[in-house]
């Protein structure tokens, strides 16, 4: 894939640019700890704005350490995947109609090298922002709440960043094969139809990439069914290949579709 280095260059430093390597982990980051000072602190923040029935008493769960990691990524599966796909769904199909993909077109750049440096440089921007996330919720759960171990926590937030890699996947897919509007509209009915399709009947099959985000916290309370884990995890890489390789053939066929 030639150009990929020179193409790689650019795009870190439009992300740099853009401060999307800061402003999108620090939401992630707030989003992460956010979960559980609010939950340790539900009952005085109650208390101090008042205006409870007489004789209300709110009976607070016992939660432990997993339940506020599953917590997070329910707010990371909202606002964050929104975020995410929301500042890279036109990465591709903006320079198209804003003509600075003829620029690059008519360079010896091969489609594979274009679409991949994005790919890249998105997948970087997102490992940071779960990084940052994780450890914002990690941080204040352990000084909370308790403490995890070590390693089913790393196999935690990897499994998050392969679930973050298959949406940035299908959100770049999206761009190169259609324009802005209908790439976010279609990416969005998919990642987040798939989330609702998966909650409401999702106990009748346990093998589909969103059911990744569960399992990671499944790992952390030692409950995971590793078979159905492996096969989820399995399908979920080879669904992102699928995904790149169908971006690339876009970005080849609809390179007419740049405006000169």
């Amino acid at each position: 894939m030639s150009g990929i280095t020179v193409l790689l260059q650019k795009e870190y430093r439009e992300a740099w640019r853009s401060r999307k390597f800061l402003w999108i982990p620090l939401v992630f980051a707030f989003l992460g700890m956010s979960e559980p000072l609010a939950n340790y602190y539900m009952k005085d923040i109650l208390d101090a704005v008042g205006n409870m029935p007489e004789g209300f008493e709110m009976l607070m769960p016992e939660l432990v350490p997993a339940d506020l990691i599953l917590s997070t990524i329910s707010q990371f599966q909202l606002i964050g995947l929104l975020v995410l796909m929301a500042s890279f769904v036109g990465s591709i199909s903006k320079e198209r109609s804003n003509g600075l993909a003829t620029l690059l077109y008519v360079r010896p750049i091969s489609f594979g090298a274009f679409f991949m440096s994005k790919f890249l440089v998105i997948s970087t921007v997102g490992l940071v922002s779960i990084v940052a996330g994780f450890t914002a919720s990690v941080y204040y759960t352990v000084v909370l709440y308790g403490t995890f171990e070590v390693g089913t926590l790393i196999a935690s937030v990897c499994t998050y960043f392969i679930w973050v890699l298959f949406v940035l996947a299908i959100t770049l897919m999206m761009s190169a094969m259609f324009k802005t509007v209908v790439a976010t509209t279609c990416a969005f009915i998919l990642i987040f139809g798939g989330q609702i399709i998966d909650g409401l009947v999702g106990t009748f099959w346990t093998i589909s990439p969103w059911k990744l985000p569960l399992y990671g916290v499944e790992l952390i309370r030692g409950t995971m069914v590793m078979s159905n884990y492996w096969w989820s995890l399995s399908i979920t890489i080879v669904l992102i290949i699928i995904c790149i390789c169908l971006g690339v053939f876009s970005m080849k066929k609809n390179a007419s579709m740049a405006k000169i």
